[in-house]
């Protein structure tokens, strides 16, 4: 099945200025029999929002979607919200209602489930606008990589291999601020989430078959656990800024006061950080230390506009730092203990793309080379292991009881002389098992 061109257009009009009419439709009548023939509301008031929400408020879940600009203040603008269920789709216009607060309260449901693709972002923009994460939320980016279609496949590729649907994306890069929003604008985020249950319920019934189904239950949850969020606490914000790795204490605690600096300005003007001070800037500004103008202006990476003309502060800022007694400065991320023998993290990586081929799964999905490696320290240190999420719920089954074993001793990796593939030979240790 392709997907048909011109359905939006035929069916729905977008008016030059608003759209006030819904289409309302319950949850307990009509049952549309293919996500192309899904009736399209556009909702632009507080009453169309209301009837929305009420029959979103009815189902077990729903799909979600969001458009918004990021690249121009502090938090990224909310533009659209995209909703279905398996009896309409509504496209929020966000601009057009004042209030939302129904609808956030339908995030926060706990009955209702959301289903997105590549949900990161959209979720910690909620947070940053609620104070809370949307739960519970169902991930089918997540889902396809446990199904074995690769980690962070596409939304397209996924509708494209599983649903036989092919999207236009011409509109991947459409400033959503601009009104009235374009036909093939509203096509555009009309598609985002008319495919999106299908999508779901295809996904769910593999990994149901595979007995899968609650690793990515358990998958999503630690998602929701997790979240950064886009809200920063300004004394933190430093812990962030990329390349802090290769500073001392003394180059930290010049960081932590420009990262503060930094985070204050850009939250104050509503612009984005980068536009306040790129993050190669800062790390030059602490590696270097410069406590006059002239040293400031002389460092490669100084190249911000924003930084010139706020030079007298970040000196300030750099004194400020250096007049902190020793002891208040930032320790550098502890190590990890004593590095692994020469090829041991080699060996586990091994053992794990061996034990993902068996399974079907990204071996990056089971575990990163840092993951391998913090693994192989605690191990050396005798510390425990069972709080890594390498030795956690489905992980652990899979292959991190093994690794410990290989680590152990107890287990013998080789080649099979038939199929000439590794394998792994002896007690799987229990010692990983969570308490």
């Amino acid at each position: 099945m392709s997907r048909k061109t011109g359905i939006l257009a035929s069916r729905w009009r977008l008016p030059a200025r608003s759209c006030s009419s819904l289409a309302t439709l319950s949850s307990r009548t009509r049952k549309s029999s293919s996500p192309e023939e899904l009736p399209v509301v556009y909702v632009d008031n507080a009453k169309a929002l209301g009837q929305i929400c009420e029959h979103l408020s009815g189902v077990r879940r729903f799909a979600l979607d969001t458009e918004f600009v990021g690249e121009r203040t502090y938090y990224p603008k909310l533009e659209v919200i995209q909703v279905a269920s398996r009896e309409q789709v509504a496209i929020i216009d966000c601009r057009a209602v004042d209030k939302l607060d129904p609808f956030f309260e339908l995030l926060a449901n706990r009955r209702i489930q959301k289903v997105l693709h590549a949900a990161q972002q959209d979720v910690e923009l909620f947070e940053s606008i609620t104070g809370q994460l949307p739960k519970p939320v169902i991930d089918t980016q997540i889902a396809s990589a446990l199904a074995g279609y690769g980690a962070q496949v596409g939304y397209a590729q996924l509708l494209e291999k599983l649903l036989g649907v092919t999207l236009e994306k011409s509109e991947t890069l459409s400033d959503w601020s601009r009104r009235p929003l374009t036909k093939a604008q509203v096509s555009y985020a009309v598609d985002d989430v008319r495919y999106l249950l299908p999508l779901y319920e295809k996904l769910r019934a593999r990994l149901t078959e595979l007995e899968r189904w609650d690793w990515v239950k358990e998958e999503c949850a630690r998602f929701e656990k997790q979240s950064r969020g886009l809200t920063v606490e300004p004394e933190e914000a430093y812990l962030r800024v990329r390349g802090r790795g290769s500073l001392r204490p003394k180059g930290l605690a010049v960081l932590r006061e420009l990262a503060a600096w930094r985070e204050h300005l850009a939250r104050e003007r509503n612009k984005p950080r980068v536009s306040v001070a790129r993050d190669e800037a800062l790390v030059e500004i602490s590696r270097k230390a410069p406590t006059a103008v002239s040293g400031l202006r002389g460092l490669r990476a100084v190249r911000s506009r924003e930084v010139e003309r706020q030079a007298e502060a970040v000196i300030e800022r750099v004194q400020a730092a250096l007049a902190l007694p020793k002891e208040e400065w930032p320790q550098p991320q502890p190590s990890q203990g004593p590095s692994a023998a020469p090829g041991v993290v080699e060996l586990l990586q091994s053992v794990v793309r061996q034990f993902a081929d068996e399974h079907s799964v990204s071996a990056t999905m089971l575990a990163t080379q840092a993951e391998l490696q913090r693994l192989a320290a605690r191990h050396n240190q005798g510390d425990g292991v069972h709080e890594l999420r390498l030795m956690q719920g489905w992980r652990q089954q899979i292959v991190g009881a093994h690794l410990v074993s290989v680590l152990e001793g107890k287990a013998t990796v080789s080649v099979d002389p038939s199929t000439r593939r590794l394998r792994v030979r002896g007690r799987k240790s229990t010692a990983a098992a969570p308490k």
